[in-house]
């Protein structure tokens, strides 16, 4: 039988980020830690019918916690209970086959995020992730555009919300997005071998985000107004006009292709046509202007027209563009569509960098709220940088639908506890809510709609400072 690793060994191992620890603890606060685990996995206990269920989602989120390099189930196994090959086929058979339900354990953990994080200003942002595969069987995995690697190669792809506010940053909800390939007579036995749900539809990555904003809408648990997101989902038109039918706002970056007119041109309804058949649609009026790409409008703007806004603070100090707002009216199936914000985000570099971005929100909305709202892309980033490098997000073997999502709820938990550490243990100083002024530019005093809180959510601790922790020895996991 091989020997336990040498504990002091181990607390000289650096975490699977490759950093050294940043936070020495003293024996009673890894107690306390421990403690607080336990009190925090009881909080799930109602979702796990059987007690071994609730055991190996304890060992598989000591696992996620643990200083491993590795952390897939053989790892996890040895280190928390020795080389037990019994005990390796119960983990893999909890994630892979598991009678339990990654929906209801998601639905529990949204409620908890409400109550320790919950703002009625809250922040969903959606993102995409990839994870790199070998092969071709596991659930999902095609060829297509992987962001880990930053190009085209065998992945799969996943949708992910995450929530944020002046309280800390997590996950939210996921969804697995299943390639259009998958759908084909060649992959039907791969599709049953992976248990995919024999109802399932194709859809694209844009409706699977719909689809998590809509449901948390409906459910009404986490309190949020506003929705985000990069040009990816932004180039969706029926994205943001379902978010905004659900009485939400969003800011979506778009394509600097995306159209629009400066001011809503005339439509001639349906009726008798001047030749032929009566027109059954409504059209253009023949003296319409067209509608112009967005860059091109940002090009013809004069310099009066651009402010300057710290809009992030960034690891070296605040983070300056120059920013234009105008309203225009958007493109629908060649028609006018919704009236909303078109903002501008210029950088300061002699080659500037320039964004486009469409919002729904009020009228009178402080454009310095706008502006922030678009350098809040760090906490997705960061929440998936953590996922991936500190509660191995990306350290799975499962091949299966239900253990990919088994897999994901568990790695949920193990983030959120440790922002819930840095709630417990009060390590965030009190948020400072003001806003941030203009630079060299004159403040929108219309924001009557507007509440001053985004300048807080830059400023937000990282949750990897308590990464990096080994609480396996610390925590109890006796078997049932």
């Amino acid at each position: 039988m091989s020997k336990k690793p040498n504990s002091s060994r181990r607390s000289n191992k650096r975490p699977a980020s490759g950093r050294k620890p940043s936070l020495k603890l003293a024996l009673g606060d890894i107690e306390s830690i421990s403690d607080e685990l336990r009190a925090y996995h009881r909080l799930f206990h109602a979702v796990f019918q059987r007690r071994e269920q609730r055991y190996w989602s304890l060992v598989y989120l000591c696992g996620r916690l643990s200083d491993l390099e590795r952390k897939t189930i053989e790892p996890i196994v040895l280190a928390l209970l020795g080389p037990d090959p019994n005990a390796v086929r119960a983990a893999q058979q909890f994630i892979g086959q598991g009678e339990w339900e990654a929906t209801a354990l998601i639905q529990r953990y949204q409620e908890l995020v409400a109550e320790w994080l919950g703002d009625p200003q809250g922040v969903v942002i959606i993102d995409g992730s990839g994870f790199p595969k070998q092969g071709h069987d596991s659930v999902g995995v095609a060829h297509q555009y992987c962001g880990a690697l930053g190009k085209v190669a065998n992945c799969q792809e996943g949708v992910f919300a995450v929530y944020v506010s002046p309280s800390g940053y997590t996950f939210l909800d996921e969804r697995l997005y299943v390639h259009e390939d998958w759908f084909d007579e060649a992959h039907c036995k791969r599709w049953k071998k992976c248990g995919i749900p024999a109802e399932l539809p194709f859809r694209t990555e844009p409706a699977l985000a719909l689809d998590i904003v809509r449901e948390l809408v409906e459910r009404g648990r986490v309190p949020f107004k506003w929705v985000t997101f990069d040009e990816h989902f932004g180039e969706s038109p029926s994205l943001l006009d379902e978010i905004d039918a659900l009485g939400k706002w969003y800011l979506a970056e778009v394509p600097c292709n995306t159209r629009g007119w400066l001011r809503t041109p005339r439509v001639e309804p349906p009726g008798p046509g001047l030749l032929g058949r009566p027109r059954t649609r409504p059209r253009l009026a023949k003296n319409a202007p067209r509608a112009r790409e967005l860059r091109d409008i940002a090009a013809s703007l004069p310099q009066s027209a651009w402010a300057r806004y710290t809009f992030k603070e960034g690891s070296q100090g605040p983070m300056v563009a120059e920013f234009a707002f105008l309203r225009v009216t958007t493109v629908r199936d060649k028609l006018p569509g919704p009236r909303v914000w078109a903002m501008f985000r210029r950088s300061l570099e002699p080659q500037p960098e320039l964004k486009f971005y469409l919002s729904n929100a009020p009228l009178t909305y402080a454009h310095y709220e706008l502006a922030q709202l678009s350098g809040l892309r760090w906490p997705v980033e960061t929440t998936l940088e953590e996922g991936k490098g500190e509660v191995g997000m990306d350290h799975y073997e499962t091949r299966s639908w239900r253990g990919w999502h088994h897999h994901m709820a568990q790695t949920f938990l193990a983030h959120l506890f440790l922002m819930r550490l840095r709630l417990v243990f009060k390590k965030n100083a009190r948020v400072d809510y003001r806003p941030s002024a203009p630079v060299g530019g004159v403040c929108d005093q219309r924001g009557n709609g507007s509440s001053g809180r985004y300048s807080g959510y830059h400023r937000l601790p990282s949750a990897t400072k308590l990464c990096g922790l080994s609480l396996s020895s610390q925590t109890d996991t006796t078997p049932p």
